[in-house]
């Protein structure tokens, strides 16, 4: 199981890891907004790894058949893999290229907001929100942590779905009659 969840892991990450890093050149250009999309849509594109990878364990090593629960040990296996490695990316690109990202997701914001017609009042709760986000990312473990939430829940649910759909139960003998044949 390790090679097979090590393999497919370590690739879903390398995914969503390189499509983090190759936005950065376009991010300013593209936008907030679109860049959130084009991150969750790599994310998700990475956790198709998470499907093929217990494919692959069902096939090469469970010949054939795999249980939903080992389905769902080796998908969450693969998933939580990704996401350590895209949490540690984020983590260096976060301390070393980004260390303005929440001011600039303020000012996003702000714009956003008065685009919509939004209070003065509630603008300055959302920048507020923003400022308690900034403040709690200054710290590397909450930072890890709430990165790691993003993926998390899509790889859970891909993870699930492909258990589901891979799982096949060891096929039964069939019963030797005591009649002869004839």
């Amino acid at each position: 199981m390790r090679k097979t969840v090590l393999t497919f892991g370590l690739i879903s990450g390398a995914i969503s890891s390189l499509m983090m890093v190759a936005t950065i050149p376009v991010a300013d250009r593209i936008g907030i907004d679109q860049g959130v999309f084009l991150g969750y849509t790599s994310i998700v594109a990475s956790f198709l790894l998470v499907f093929f990878g217990i494919r692959s364990y069902r096939d090469n090593i469970g010949n054939g058949q795999i249980t939903f629960l080992k389905a769902f040990a080796v998908g969450i296996s693969i998933t939580l893999i990704s996401c350590i490695c895209y949490v540690v990316t984020w983590e260096i690109l976060y301390y070393n290229v980004f260390p303005d990202f929440w001011d600039k997701y303020g000012a996003h914001l702000v714009e956003k907001l008065t685009a919509s017609g939004a209070s003065p009042a509630a603008i300055q709760a959302k920048l507020q929100q923003v400022r308690k986000y900034k403040e709690l990312y200054k710290n590397p473990l909450l930072n890890a942590a709430l990165t790691f939430v993003d993926p998390f829940p899509i790889g859970l649910v891909v993870t699930l779905i492909s258990a589901l759909v891979l799982r096949r139960k060891p096929q039964s003998q069939p019963k030797q009659s005591a009649l002869p044949a004839s």
